[in-house]
């Protein structure tokens, strides 16, 4: 092929001498010099000839020299295109003669099951060889090295990576990689030297790795890993810093591997020190008029055992509360002196606030579907405002809490050519939001459920959702129609409506021989009243249809004889809530209060009231456990000449009230010794989670320890401590694809004869 930058004719080929360098070839005309009139290109099959002339550096009517011909082919073989480059003359012609590095036409993993073959080849990507990229087979021992590297980094030692490359039609390549995986290699052995003060096994217990336990084939801790230990290490460091020993330090860390490639042992030799305690505690710098309120963060205390955690978290207390007044780029650094004969530390904390800076934009990246206005509607921090990071931080979470994204960063970023602006950019992931879900489902309580519901919490991308449920459990079928607007008005006021049907079956509980079938709709709105609270009043009809046979509960036989089998109510709600807790499904921190109260007006056949309080507590102790606190309180009240409706009494027993009793048989019974239940209600339960041994980092399966207290007591009843049933015990919970899961053991501490007790319980679905 010839290809030619201008039309001038060819003339006599001038005798060349080869001139060799790196594989490159370079043919020049006898005499020294001449003048370019044509440029000729020569073995091109891909490569545009523009790309060539483009890293020439000789042009027609440039003089031809020996100088320029190597620039030339130094600059064509640099591109990394070309294997081989000729330069030649031909008169005045200068001949341009090259050959191409192949395309690679597909690149395959074989063996590979530790990684997702898309993972690896994207890793390989980044070292140049990947799909239509050049083939440069100088590359190929780092894309092996790359591979290996891949499985260094999951414990595979032993991992074996064979190289192919077939040569296909077009100049083209097709490159297999074939893995030999081998086996992960495993902590055989883990010490730490030189401990004086604390045992092996207290310093152990703070390491991810280990050398292997019951759950290690889940939580893959007995797994070596360079950042791990890195990790590791730095938590036995701050456990030293803040139990006094200032001056602790890191000899050595040895990490052996077995010639095997299986066994792994890691050696870590440390210094203890002496142990110290806090002296003179000092703030210094500018301080902005506010010492009283900056010292009033500081933890660390003259007098008191030196502590790491307390200077990092006073550091970043001042950090955050500059940030609060606009300071975004606030520094507070701690300057320790220590006096080793004394065995204190004098601590100097000197505040550098920086500049006072203003947000300039707030941007929305990664929304792709959600609209930008449901996203920003959430925002707390303004443009044109002092920089907060208090209402940046909430903003974050308020548009975390959404669900509609997968994960939700934000950063900080400076206005060029400034110094006291900055724009905050929020990126955003889009995550499926609308479910059709089809499914069965199991528990103790209501054997086999059917399921299915549609669900679109995202509609269209404008933050409202619409429902349509149906639940065939054994004991309550359900079908409902739902839809919610959270911003039915701009300042946030929610709107929600309501179509269903329930029908309450209990015989399979041995709760009596009758059936209720409630059918109503309902409108509620919302109203924030700060960021945790809210606010809200409904208003809704219900129809209920009460079955009863010659052998249904003699309590339901007079109700409906009284007041037949249906009945309407025309009702009025009202609501309060309080929820500050850092997680909706795992909560380790926060409270949530609820308050509802439901009114039967006298428009309808009945009236009466019902309202339920519930407080719940989450409180962390320490980083790995959780102390969780429930108490809930429930009374019906029959209004003017109406009892409370026998269909809307409460029960208790079971996941959710007091576990080890058999589910919702607490309370009296009917002369056939059937549960009535009750108008009221009292339930506190207190559970403590921690880790299962070997998955201290995962908080979706964890194990608890509980103890419950509740009954149900009768419209004319008082509500006694001491006719309370108590249980204690311990269990598991998970958050399994398909829902929260609890399975519980537990012992009644106080039961009667006639209570009946259920030790074994679990449940699908189910808080608390």
């Amino acid at each position: 092929m010839t290809i030619r930058s201008t039309l001038f004719p060819a003339r006599l080929v001038y005798p060349v001498v080869a001139v060799c360098a790196l594989s490159v070839s370079v043919v020049h005309a006898q005499a020294n010099q001449f003048v370019v009139k044509d440029i000729e290109v020569e073995g091109l099959r891909r490569t545009e000839a523009g790309t060539v002339f483009s890293y020439l550096p000789i042009r027609v009517g440039d003089t031809f020299t020996d100088e320029k011909a190597l620039q030339a082919i130094r600059s064509l073989f640099a591109t990394g295109f070309f294997e081989d480059v000729k330069i030649s003359a031909k008169g005045d012609v200068l001949v341009v003669t090259v050959v191409e590095r192949p395309a690679i036409a597909s690149v395959e993993i074989n063996g590979t099951k530790e990684f997702d073959k898309d993972t690896l080849k994207e890793a390989l990507k980044g070292v140049g060889i990947g799909e239509s990229l050049i083939f440069d087979r100088s590359l190929l021992d780092k894309a092996e090295q790359e591979l290996k590297r891949q499985y260094l980094s999951r414990s595979k030692y032993g991992a074996q990576v064979q190289t192919r490359v077939d040569q296909l039609a077009r100049n083209r390549v097709g490159i297999t990689f074939n893995v030999d995986e081998g086996e992960s290699a495993s902590i055989k052995q883990l010490k730490i030297i030189g401990s004086k003060e604390f045992t092996e096994k207290q310093l152990l217990e703070e390491f991810e790795l280990s050398t292997g336990g019951l759950m290690s084939w889940y939580s893959k801790n007995d797994q070596y890993s360079r950042q791990k230990l890195s990790g590791d290490v730095e938590k036995l460091r701050s456990f030293y810093l803040n139990r006094g020993y200032a001056d602790f330090s890191i000899e050595n860390t040895q990490v052996q591997i077995a010639p095997n490639k299986q066994d792994i042992f890691i050696t870590i030799t440390i210094k203890e020190g002496q142990k110290f305690t806090f002296g003179d505690v000092e703030l210094s710098g500018q301080l902005l008029g506010r010492d009283a309120e900056l010292r009033g963060l500081m933890q660390a205390k003259k007098g008191e055992t030196f502590n790491g955690e307390a200077l990092t978290d006073t550091t970043k207390s001042i950090q955050d509360r500059l940030g609060n007044y606009g300071y975004a780029f606030a520094n507070a650094n701690v300057i320790p002196e220590l006096d080793r004969e004394k065995r204190v530390v004098n601590i100097n904390i000197a505040v550098d606030p920086g500049k006072r800076v203003y947000v300039r934009r707030m941007n929305v990246g990664g929304n792709t579907r959600t609209k930008d206005e449901v996203v920003r509607r959430e925002f707390r921090q303004f443009e044109s405002s002092w920089y907060d990071s208090r209402k940046i931080q909430l903003s974050k979470e308020r548009v975390d809490r959404l669900g509609y994204f997968s994960n939700v960063d934000i950063e900080t970023q400076p206005v060029p050519g400034t110094s006291d602006q900055i724009d905050v950019n929020m990126q955003v992931e889009e995550k499926p939001t609308g479910n059709l879900l089809l499914g069965a489902g199991i528990s103790s309580t209501d054997s086999l459920v059917l399921s299915a519901a549609i669900q679109q919490q995202n509609l269209f991308g404008t933050g409202k959702t619409v429902g349509l449920e149906l639940n065939t459990s054994k004991v309550n079928r359900t079908i409902s129609f739902s839809q919610t607007d959270p911003y039915f008005t701009i300042d946030g006021v929610s709107r929600s409506f309501e179509v269903y049907n329930r029908r309450t079956d209990p015989s399979s509980l041995n709760l009596g021989d009758y059936i209720i079938e409630t059918t109503g709709a309902g409108m509620r709105f919302g109203y924030p009243i700060s960021e945790f609270e809210r606010i809200s009043f409904g208003a809704g009809y219900e129809g209920t249809d009460l079955e009863v046979g010659q052998f249904s509960p003699a309590r339901f036989q007079r109700y409906v004889n009284d007041f037949g089998n249906s009945s309407y109510a025309v009702l009025l709600n009202a609501g309060y809530s309080y929820d500050s807790r850092d997680s909706a499904i795992a909560p380790t921190r926060g409270r949530v209060t609820r308050l509802t109260a439901e009114y039967a007006t006298p428009l309808g056949d009945q009236e009466f009231i019902r309202t339920t309080y519930q407080e719940q507590f989450y409180f962390p102790i320490g980083k790995l456990y959780t102390l969780a606190l429930n108490g809930e309180v429930t009374g019906g009240f029959g209004l003017g000449n109406s009892p409370y409706p026998i269909f809307r009494n409460v029960y208790a027993g079971g996941i959710g009230t007091v576990r080890g009793y058999r589910a919702s048989t607490l309370g009296d019974r009917d002369a056939d010794n059937v549960p009535i239940g009750g108008s009221k209600r009292l339930i506190g339960n207190a559970e403590f989670f921690f880790p299962i041994p070997g998955m201290t980092k995962d908080r979706t399966f964890r194990a608890f320890t509980f103890l419950d207290a509740g009954n149900v007591f009768q419209s004319n009843e008082k509500i006694s401590f001491g006719d309370l049933r108590y249980s204690t015990g311990v269990g598991i919970s998970w958050l399994s694809p398909v829902g929260p899961l609890k399975f519980s053991l537990g012992i009644p501490l106080n039961s009667e004869s006639q209570d009946e007790t259920q030790r074994v319980q679990f449940t699908i679905g189910t808080g608390f």
